[in-house]
């Protein structure tokens, strides 16, 4: 597989980066992109140490024009693209209206609302559009987005986030109809509470009842997610098409 060029959006930190690192070790060349990255050329050389090649750019998902340039350089220095892994997304919670003494206190905004529908859905269109010919003119690829366990069962607070997660598996769905006479397969991944650094930085108390609600007893790990995209990309899962593989732990929507 030491050939083969896969793009892992939201790339530098989490899941992202442990799903760079995974590809990077079974010799991928890994196109890694964020809108940031504290360290790039400490990434790259992460990815290097890890047996693959990396490269990172700066790229913003929601930005169709930047994308596509993003593409054009990765064929441009490998010559091929095979696999594209959906990652980027962010989070704006809040209730749809706080209510409390019989009078509204806040709402969603109509901006986080936007904002998070402009990462985690549009990017997610943007990225595959861009993506896809390439895959298509070189015999075939694999797709892999980032869905969530909110998208399946909605959770508090999340109106926009569920909604986009939501939508990426319904993507994913219809992606799988149009594009697996290409052979390209297109799987998403449903992730529980994992143990991120944004959400390691959340109150204990929070972090608590996140392990109480997963029948593993424990936080999933970025590794444990990035083990569920590699094997969705790799010829072991080649009869896998149009699935959500849900990386939760046991997580049971209600409990």
């Amino acid at each position: 597989m030491s050939n083969r060029v896969i793009i892992v959006t939201g790339g530098a930190a989490g899941i992202g980066r442990a799903t760079a690192r995974r590809f990077a070790q079974d010799g991928w060349r890994v196109a890694v992109w964020d809108v940031k990255s504290a360290d790039p050329d400490g990434l790259v050389s992460e990815l290097a140490a890890a047996g693959g090649e990396g490269s990172f750019q700066t790229v913003d998902v929601t930005d169709a024009a930047a994308v596509e340039s993003a593409v054009a350089a990765v064929v441009e220095r490998w010559g091929r693209i095979d696999g594209l892994v959906n990652n980027a997304g962010i989070l704006r919670d809040h209730q749809l209206v706080k209510w409390k003494d019989d009078q509204k206190l806040a709402e969603m905004s109509e901006r986080d609302f936007d904002a998070v529908v402009a990462v985690n859905l549009k990017g997610v269109f943007l990225c595959t559009r861009a993506v896809v010919p390439h895959l298509i003119a070189g015999g075939g690829g694999v797709i892999l987005n980032a869905s969530s366990i909110v998208g399946l069962y909605g959770n508090f607070g999340q109106t926009n986030y569920a909604a986009t997660k939501a939508g990426v598996i319904n993507m994913t769905r219809t992606w799988a109809r149009e594009l697996g006479r290409y052979n390209i397969r297109v799987n998403a991944v449903a992730p529980g509470f994992i143990a991120t650094e944004m959400v390691q930085a959340m109150p204990e108390k929070v972090l608590q009842g996140m392990v109480a609600h997963t029948p593993l007893g424990r936080m999933g790990r970025p590794e444990d997610v990035a083990e569920a995209y590699f094997w969705l990309a790799s010829d072991a899962a080649s009869f896998v098409h149009g699935t959500v593989l849900s990386v939760d732990g046991g997580l049971v929507g209600g409990t």
